[in-house]
């Protein structure tokens, strides 16, 4: 599928849907609107699922991988070998997203979208368009033409999972050196200095984070992304995962999927998306804010308020992940919560 006729092709969701949803919720035994953000999530669902009694029954976490050059300018506490380890790992079920989805009914799949190596677990989808992107603090990351292809792995890649009946993607990603990336495309976003957007990523120490602002301050300088132009901006100072998940979004709009952002470096993909396609955004819900510091200004340039606050910023899509049982919870109530009828209780209106 070309990345053109998807964007073309993008539907906004069912608004007679969404209302059927808010009726329902309306004539059941509780205050009106008492379940807040819990209530909405559901009637998001229906109006993207097209059907008043929308379902959650078989959801995946999309995880992509890929490596990433400016960590050769020390912009991490890890190597790079780190992102094909902990890809093996989700492989092998034992990351911290796999451990979670455990108790989820959630199915992990990892997507080696640029690694510098091949994955070896049969778990791990080789999809590789380039092996690892260049250092953007000496160049682009990488061509227009492989930004383009990774956009539309994603979008593949959820076209794959709506055949199979998935009812719910969660998008995550796992890349040694990708808040170097995700912030300097926040800086060029906001028109912000580096250091306004950049954030210590898995830990680094203060002289760690001043290296990677400055590697930021370099790849803005040598590169010059135009800021209205988000696939040269992913192009020249982003990362593979990022264009993948930005795929993924707009997969998600194309084939009528509910999609979660977790996260920054999520987030910064979501907004790409709707750059790309404003209608995308329909099919988007922010789950939790990162403690990354231009995960808020993602968000509110969105026009999205998470529901949670947890102080997450571990990635692999661990913070939309933890948000799933809220959701079990509010399909669990809208079904299960008798009329006012049956609870023998007198019906709330809507009053002015």
């Amino acid at each position: 599928m070309e990345l053109e006729e998807v964007i073309r092709e993008v539907c906004p969701a069912d608004r007679n849907m969404q209302e059927e949803a808010w009726k329902y919720w309306d004539s059941r035994c509780k205050p009106l609107r008492g379940f807040g953000k819990l209530e909405e999530l559901v009637v998001w669902l229906a109006g993207i699922q097209r059907t008043a009694e929308p379902k959650c029954g078989k959801r995946a976490v999309v995880i992509m991988g890929a490596d990433n050059g400016v960590v050769e300018e020390g912009v991490s506490q890890t190597g790079s070998e780190v992102t094909a380890q902990v890809l093996e790992n989700m492989g092998a079920k034992i990351s911290s997203v796999c451990v979670m989805s455990r108790i989820l009914n959630t199915d992990v799949l990892p997507v080696n979208i640029g690694m510098n190596t091949d994955a070896k677990h049969p778990a791990v989808r080789n999809c590789a368009v380039r092996h690892g992107t260049g250092n953007i603090a000496k160049g682009p990351a990488m061509t227009r033409e492989e930004c383009i292809r990774a956009i539309e792995t994603g979008i593949r890649v959820v076209g794959e999972l709506k055949e199979q009946g998935y009812d719910l993607i969660l998008t995550g990603e796992m890349g040694i050196g990708n808040t170097t990336t995700s912030s300097a495309c926040a800086a060029v976003i906001f028109h912000k200095d580096p250091a306004e957007v950049t954030g210590r990523g898995a830990g680094l120490s203060t002289e760690g984070l001043n290296r990677k602002v400055e590697a930021i301050r370099k790849a803005l300088e040598v590169n010059t992304p135009d800021p209205e132009d988000p696939i040269d901006v992913m192009a020249k100072v982003g990362g593979l995962d990022i264009a993948g998940m930005v795929g993924c979004f707009l997969g998600g709009a194309y084939y009528q999927l509910p999609v979660w952002i977790d996260g920054f470096i999520s987030g910064i993909s979501a907004y790409f998306a709707v750059q790309l396609c404003p209608l995308a955004k329909e099919y988007m819900y922010a789950t939790h804010s990162s403690a990354e510091p231009a995960a808020r200004m993602i968000l509110e340039a969105l026009g999205m308020d998470p529901i949670l606050h947890a102080g997450m910023h571990l990635g692999e899509g661990t913070g939309a992940a933890a948000m799933l049982p809220l959701l079990d919870q509010a399909l669990n109530v809208y079904y299960g919560l008798p009329g006012f009828s049956e609870g023998n209780v007198e019906t709330y209106e809507h009053l002015k």
